[in-house]
């Protein structure tokens, strides 16, 4: 890649990715590799079974509403976007002591909604992809039928939107090349997709 740099620093599980590109936007950003975080986290639609140990009239199958909450008998709205199931357990097990002694509550995922990304441009099937499991930027071109004729395939844009340090919602454009993510080192720029994420291909 004679017209670009790369930049990877391995941190404490994290790749930071300053990408230079010749003629083109040259932000500095921080992505991850194919690698997905750890656990899954919860969002809006998603199906999770709450369950009180010993207490069925408390145990409650829910979908996590558009503000992120879930709804259960004697200690109402409890905030669930955002966390893995373990951590919703512990928080509804702290809440629950109010009224029952040491109770012990499980979470499961009964069904998973909220992970999604967009496909936008020249791909075959673009819209709205709804996943199932930890997705990278190729597996999505792929299930989005791959690119039309007409595509400039190394000019791909990944848009996420982020929270900064004060709080605001700012958005994050992440350039790729295909030939980069098919390469021998393809590894480090096949991303894994946030939900929300749009896939703009030119």
């Amino acid at each position: 890649m004679s017209n670009k740099v790369w930049h990877v620093v391995a941190a404490m599980g994290v790749v930071a990715l300053s990408l230079f590109s010749a003629g083109c936007l040259k932000p500095d950003v921080m992505v991850s590799p194919g690698q997905p975080e750890e656990g899954f986290f919860l969002g809006p639609e998603d199906v999770i079974d709450v369950v009180v140990w010993k207490n069925p009239d408390l145990s409650k199958e829910v979908v996590i509403r558009p503000d992120g909450k879930i709804s259960l008998p004697l200690i109402g709205d409890i905030p669930a976007q955002g966390r893995t199931a373990d951590q919703l357990a512990k928080d509804l097990a702290e809440r629950f002591k109010a009224f029952k002694e040491n109770p012990s509550v499980s979470v499961n995922v009964v069904s998973v909604n909220s992970y999604f990304v967009f496909m936008v441009g020249e791909v075959n099937k673009p819209g709205k992809l709804q996943l199932k499991s930890y997705t990278t930027i190729l597996q999505a071109l792929s299930l989005a039928e791959g690119f039309t004729q007409f595509a400039s395939r190394n000019d791909l844009r990944v848009v996420r939107s982020m929270v900064d340090e004060n709080g605001k919602m700012k958005e994050l454009r992440i350039p790729l090349r295909y030939d980069d993510l098919i390469s021998e080192e393809g590894g480090v720029y096949n991303i894994t997709l946030k939900t929300g994420d749009t896939v703009i291909v030119p």
